[in-house]
């Protein structure tokens, strides 16, 4: 019981970041499961573990934020559409290629990765273009590059797919329950790469690949009631406030990582 109740305890915050941010939760989850499943996991394998495991949850996760946020009328789904194609084919790759990736060098890379975005989305970085007027190339390499970069670190994308269209003059309230959509194929796609990664590699009893199951089914039990609220809190709440507050929670997050 002691070591569920961190687990339920994670799930529901990472719920509620999920709803209300529009990343999935894995952005939580990649840093805490590290520091969960120490001791429990080899660490050769504990970042590994930690990404897909978060992958895995954002499965249910975003289903339960996409709704809400339909109810909403704020998923740009046209902009979905565009780019979901590339976003599988980017999430099963990078899954697969972490095989061959360390521990640290997981680590390093979700640590970067969080604070530039972080850096991008405080200071309002953004383009002169309008997403409507962007090339289909430009959305099927954004879309393999979030789809990559996203199964790497187990986010849902949202860290990458929020800043991509507030970039380019997409309000932030549509860009966080458009990049909750995005989750969705992200997160299968990442989530199957991972479990046929580490098929084959002696994990955490009742592993399915490197996916440890016993967090995901504790997570995923409150973060499912946990999403709804943070959307509700998403929609009733200035939108330049939400995006500094996310931009400050992404430097955190990835300092916690380097500091592990």
């Amino acid at each position: 019981m002691a070591e569920i109740i961190p687990l339920l305890s994670l799930g529901a915050f990472s719920g509620f970041i999920a709803g209300l941010l529009g990343v999935g939760g894995g952005l939580i989850m990649v840093p805490a499961l590290l520091y969960l499943l120490t001791g429990v996991i080899d660490q050769t394998i504990l970042m590994h573990t930690a990404v897909a495991t978060s992958l895995a949850v954002i499965v249910f996760t975003s289903f339960s934020s996409v709704r809400a946020h339909h109810k909403h009328n704020a998923i740009h789904w046209h902009n979905f559409k565009k780019l979901t194609p590339m976003i599988l084919f980017g999430a099963f790759s990078g899954a697969m290629f972490t095989k061959i990736m360390s521990f640290d060098f997981m680590r390093v890379f979700f640590s970067f990765f969080e604070l530039s975005v972080a850096i991008i989305m405080y200071f309002g970085i953004s383009s002169s273009a309008h997403v409507d007027s962007l090339s289909k190339w430009v959305w099927r390499v954004t879309g393999y590059i979030i789809g990559l970069v996203s199964s790497i670190a187990g986010i849902g994308g949202g860290t990458m797919t929020t800043p991509f269209l507030t970039y380019n003059k997409v309000d932030i309230k549509n860009a966080i329950a458009t990049s909750a959509a995005v989750g969705i194929p992200i997160a299968i796609a990442g989530a199957f790469g991972f479990i046929v990664a580490g098929w084959n590699i002696e994990s955490a009893s009742g592993s399915l690949g490197f996916i440890h199951t016993k967090a995901l089914i504790s997570i995923v039990a409150m973060s499912v009631l946990f999403a709804p609220l943070g959307v509700k809190v998403t929609h009733s709440v200035d939108g330049k406030k939400l995006k500094k507050f996310f931009a400050i929670f992404l430097a955190f997050l990835g300092l916690s990582v380097i500091a592990f």
